[in-house]
């Protein structure tokens, strides 16, 4: 087995651990050497008081940005709302380096490899799960988790070491963890979900509404 360090920033480039992935990875990068298409890191700081929790890097967004949710219609709304909620600071501008910095916030993925389709597998998921996890504890000044969509919030629910059956994931809910750390839940701010009408701006911002009073010092 491939020995591979574990710790909250991800995993490293070129990442081995699950082939589907490595190989996907490598046909991107033949076919857009110009982009990312490696492991996407974290992005805000290790004093962040929430961290949001996506499925994975999308293709043309952060598989070609390398910044998790930029480039794509799911990081306009995420961004919007994090500016708009005093969580970012800045102007959103689908780059990397467009300058946009964070507040008291990170965001990461449940996988950090761009997968076929956007699916990954049942197997890629639990892979994954060590750096979430790894990541999770290393933010100490952590008060809230935001899952989007139910992939994400099993991944934290697993990776916290509690079980599925007490924690089920509903959009709006406020999950009160043990030892303190609230998990919010909310639809996946995708084009998908925002096109069938399954999750809107208002809804979405709802979410925030209702989390932002925990995450006060």
């Amino acid at each position: 087995m491939t020995a591979v360090s574990v710790g909250p920033s991800g995993p490293a480039p070129g990442c081995p651990l699950c082939p589907r992935l490595v190989a996907f990875r490598a046909a991107n990068r033949a076919a857009f050497p110009e982009w990312h298409n490696d492991p996407v890191p974290p992005f805000g700081g290790s004093d962040a008081r929430l961290l949001i929790v996506g499925l994975a890097p999308g293709l043309r967004g952060a598989n070609r940005t390398g910044r998790p949710f930029t480039g794509d219609f799911a990081g306009d709304l995420l961004y919007a709302t994090l500016l708009r909620f005093g969580l970012a600071r800045g102007r959103y501008d689908a780059r990397a380096d467009d300058g946009l910095t964070l507040v008291g916030c990170r965001i990461t993925n449940a996988v950090r490899c761009v997968p076929p389709e956007n699916k990954p597998t049942a197997a890629e998921i639990a892979t994954c799960r060590r750096f979430l996890a790894a990541e999770l504890t290393a933010l100490r000044r952590l008060k809230a988790i935001l899952a989007l969509g139910a992939v994400a919030h099993a991944s934290v629910v697993a990776a916290l070491g509690l079980r599925q059956a007490q924690w089920r994931f509903r959009h709006g809910a406020l999950h009160d963890l043990p030892g303190g750390l609230v998990l919010a839940d909310s639809y996946h701010c995708s084009r998908y979900n925002t096109n069938t009408g399954r999750l809107t701006s208002a809804m979405f911002e709802a979410v925030f509404e209702a989390l932002t009073p925990r995450l006060r010092p």
